[in-house]
């Protein structure tokens, strides 16, 4: 008896003379119909879905071949041979980040997964010797799954359809990963700023904790006076420490993203962080563009009509699971050659097919579900990130129009009341640690808007990751000091 393999199925009529024949044709037209794989693995989707988003600046390269190592590896050191911009570090992760490489691989994968599932499986021959006295009989069969031949559109309609959602979530990871590296860049860049002032905010605590010891040595300062510019300096010390610390933590970040080590951790940044842009962006129909643009939501959408599609599929093949057609020739040595065909079924009687078809309409509804809640979700996300990033411009423009120009008018009279001596030394140093903290507080805000922007170009293209606000800058101390 021949195997009766598990194949999905479909109803066939069939004669006795024409059946072979028209298995035949149709076996030749599922062959030359097969998928195949295509020469890049499915990496040209992927450039072409993020090319628009990421500009046409951006280079994407699969490393699938030594040279393309060696390719990678010679740009990576062109773009670290001087500072490093945003778009350049955004470049650099595209080539030399590896976890980015194992994902494009994930392409390669799951193609062919897919062509294997749209290829028939191979025919099955069976040969038999069967004696009896004198009598010897040779049997001989040749069998295939016509269930799996006549099913074969429908499986390869949702196999593409899979396909397309592995590209999807692939582009999404590339662009996740520009808008992760821009965030670290510019926390990068930041706390590199951050800690330069700092140091400065340090060196006039510092000269003013040295000059009211003398003073106090030489009884022209009391205990009170005295330690009020040690905790200044105290506190100054500690944040720079902080922001020594921040820079670390944030350049390390930055260095992972990028896939640098040994040598190419010493790579340079620039010393500041971009100008505020003139005019914020306004977005009107920022929800429309969300639930035309992102990916996720056209994958749940995919995922949702490829579902539909294979409950079609349970449906149709719920009463035949398994459909065989063989053909038979038998040739005994005393007897006519025996020449046939046979179809092989399996019978609903157990198992009508209810519980597939229910399981079936059950992943329906829960995919149908998942695709709104990722529209209701990418509409409040725009929505959130849109408000972030006006706030942040609001609060970044107000530093650099109002606060910072306030502090420098207040530090220009206080320099010209000391030069008249109407105020002493501790106060104009007070005041310069009180103008150094509001650059500082600048530049953290301006920090926060490019963090702030970043995040609403992935809303409006993928799922963000939403940053909170990093929250005041670190002072040394009250802002201001004695006299103040």
């Amino acid at each position: 008896m021949n195997p009766q393999p598990q194949a999905v199925g479909a109803q066939a009529r069939s004669s006795p003379v024409g059946l072979p024949a028209l298995v035949a044709g149709v076996l030749v037209l599922a062959l030359t119909g097969c998928a195949s794989l295509s020469p890049d693995g499915g990496f040209g989707a992927v450039e072409s879905a993020t090319a628009e988003r990421l500009g046409t600046s951006a280079q994407l390269v699969w490393a699938r071949q030594p040279e393309d190592l060696d390719r990678i590896d010679k740009r990576v050191g062109e773009l670290l041979d001087k500072p490093l911009s945003m778009e350049a570090a955004v470049q650099l992760a595209l080539l030399n980040n590896r976890g980015l490489q194992a994902a494009y691989a994930e392409l390669g994968i799951t193609e062919a997964e897919v062509v294997q599932a749209g290829r028939l499986p191979n025919p099955g021959f069976s040969f038999g010797r069967v004696t009896q006295g004198d009598e010897i009989e040779w049997e001989r069969g040749l069998h295939f799954n016509l269930a799996r031949l006549l099913a074969l559109p429908l499986v390869q309609r949702v196999e593409a359809r899979r396909l397309e959602q592995v590209r999807a979530a692939v582009a999404q990871q590339v662009l996740a990963l520009a808008a992760d590296t821009r965030k670290a860049w510019v926390q990068a860049v930041a706390a590199e700023e951050s800690v330069r002032y700092s140091r400065q905010v340090m060196q006039a605590a510092e000269a003013s904790a040295e000059l009211a010891r003398r003073m106090a040595q030489v009884g022209n300062f009391n205990k009170l006076q005295q330690a009020r510019e040690q905790g200044f300096y105290a506190d100054a010390a500690l944040n720079l420490v902080r922001a020594e610390q921040q820079r670390r933590a944030t350049r390390e970040r930055l260095t992972r993203l990028l896939g640098l080590w040994g040598g190419q951790t010493g790579f340079r940044l620039p010393e500041r962080l971009p100008d505020l842009p003139a005019q914020a962006r306004e977005l009107p129909d920022i929800e429309r563009q969300a639930l035309t643009q992102r990916l996720d939501v056209a994958a749940a959408r995919a995922a949702a009509e490829a579902t539909a599609r294979n409950l079609g599929l349970t449906r149709t093949t719920r009463f035949i699971n398994v459909l065989e057609l063989g053909l038979v020739r038998n040739s005994i040595n005393e007897a006519p050659t025996q020449k046939g065909w046979e179809i092989g079924l399996e019978l609903p009687l157990f198992d009508w097919g209810g519980a597939r078809v229910a399981r079936a309409e059950g992943v329906y509804m829960q995919a149908l579900h998942r695709a709104a809640e990722t529209a209701i979700n990418a509409r409040s996300e725009v929505r959130e990130a849109y408000g972030a990033y006006r706030a942040a411009w609001d609060m970044a423009r107000h530093h650099r129009e109002e606060i910072v120009p306030l502090k420098a008018r207040i530090s220009e009279e206080n320099l010209l009341r000391y030069n008249g001596m109407l105020i002493g030394v501790f106060e104009l140093l007070a005041d310069a640690r009180s103008q150094i903290a509001s650059v500082n507080a600048a530049i953290d805000a301006l920090r926060d808007f490019w963090i702030a922007q970043a995040d609403l170009d992935m809303a409006l293209v993928g799922k963000p990751s939403l940053s909170a606000a990093a929250g005041p800058a670190m002072v040394a101390g009250p802002a201001g000091g004695p006299g103040h």
